[in-house]
């Protein structure tokens, strides 16, 4: 089924601070949406705002024809966060049950590329990186039209984020996604679709030479690429 997330004219203020003003744009199945920006320019504000976890001062999320509540929206989108979520004190084996209790989709997890390496450990004794992976790929199986990826690229191992990117590319025959990442080399390489976050407002671009027109790269970082 080909799902549509309308994002339309959200605004949100902090106090007097006005974070988001009037940010609308529409995610697909099959659509890997880079949602690129500087710190402090609103985007988890905005995927927060996607999720639920917070409400927007002025505008309206809606998934085909339904508006998201917070009721439905845990349905619909699911979301990997920089903060870990994953209980720490069982091992990874049994942590994979307590998401997919059986079945073809818990064995995606186990048959993923290292987590037969990691399965006996606690979760907690995991490294940084090793528990973003992991996390990773238990929100990304998730049965949910929609996908929100905060900083999925950062603090990982080389080899699994290119893992990572091929899993996004596979699950995005049935899923949508939305990723923001500093890693924007990363971002470029995955992303079917480009947005910058800037001032509260979003614009498309398409590639680094946007992004640097734009000032969110320097000269000097766009020319290492």
């Amino acid at each position: 089924m080909n799902n549509k997330l309308s994002v339309s004219a959200i605004a949100h203020c902090y106090g007097t601070k006005k974070i988001l003003e009037n940010v609308s744009f529409e995610c697909h199945t099959g659509d890997i949406t880079g949602l690129f920006g500087l710190n402090g320019c609103g985007k988890s504000t905005l995927l927060n705002i996607l999720f639920g976890t917070l409400k927007a001062t002025s505008g309206s999320v809606w998934i085909n024809d339904t508006p998201l509540r917070n009721n439905i929206t845990r349905k619909l989108i699911s979301y990997s966060h920089q903060k870990i979520f994953l209980p720490q004190n069982i091992t990874v084996r049994n942590v994979i049950p307590l998401y997919f209790p059986a079945g073809e989709d818990q064995n995606k997890i186990f048959y993923s590329p290292g987590v037969h390496h990691m399965e006996a450990t606690r979760v907690g004794n995991l490294s940084l990186g090793e528990q973003r992976y992991l996390q990773f790929l238990l929100v990304i199986h998730l049965n949910h039209p929609f996908v929100l990826l905060d900083e999925p690229f950062s603090m990982v191992d080389p080899l699994y984020k290119e893992v990572i990117k091929e899993k996004i590319k596979e699950r995005s025959a049935v899923q949508g996604f939305i990723i923001t990442d500093h890693y924007y080399n990363d971002m470029l390489d995955i992303a079917t679709k480009k947005i910058l976050m800037a001032a509260g407002k979003i614009q498309p671009v398409n590639d680094a030479s946007d992004l640097a027109t734009a000032g969110y790269l320097s000269a000097k970082q766009h020319g290492n690429g």
